[in-house]
């Protein structure tokens, strides 16, 4: 097997990429500090097509040196907006239509094996602070909770290794070949 080189990987300009469709599937970052998980929530959002990143609370928001050092251009190719508050964010996704998940650990959580999306519903994630995780009042305010389920010694994952994950599955649902 031969590596294929940058040119062989035919990749969308930020200009082509603005303009495809999006999965209609938003993630929110809940006060998320780290520049460098910010960045990573850009790039994978940007490899799977989710149509924009709601940064509210203390999470930084573009352009920033340390977001680009791991979205690599992809703060430029995904849409995104700011709130002050995540429940402003929260209310705005939920008057459109949105059906709003916080990836947290809660009783009665849905395992993220176990969730069954519709590929005609509207989607939106919210993922929280490194340290405290989703704001409780957010969680009050979502239609439910997706966990990851966890068998070894630790309690989480890194909040970009999350969303990775969920994006990931959120995307094989989803995408339909738009």
């Amino acid at each position: 097997m031969k590596k294929k080189s940058i040119l062989d990987l035919d990749r969308l300009s930020t200009e082509q990429y603005k303009n495809t469709d999006k999965l209609p599937f938003v993630v929110v970052l809940d006060n998320v500090r780290s520049l460098n998980n910010i960045g990573s929530v850009f790039r994978t959002s940007d490899a799977f097509l989710v149509e924009k990143i709601y940064l509210c609370g203390i999470t930084a928001t573009p352009p920033h040196a340390d977001i680009h050092k791991t979205a690599l251009g992809a703060e430029d190719s995904v849409d995104w907006v700011y709130y002050e508050n995540t429940t402003d964010a929260v209310k705005q996704l939920k008057s459109e239509g949105y059906t709003v998940y916080s990836i947290e650990q809660v009783n009665n959580s849905i395992a993220l094996q176990n969730i069954v999306l519709k590929s005609d519903e509207k989607y939106a994630v919210i993922l929280g602070n490194e340290v405290k995780g989703v704001q409780q009042e957010v969680v009050d305010m979502c239609d439910g909770c997706i966990e990851i389920p966890q068998f070894g010694t630790k309690h989480s994952l890194n909040v970009s290794v999350t969303a990775g994950l969920i994006i990931w599955d959120f995307f094989k649902q989803l995408y339909r070949g738009l």
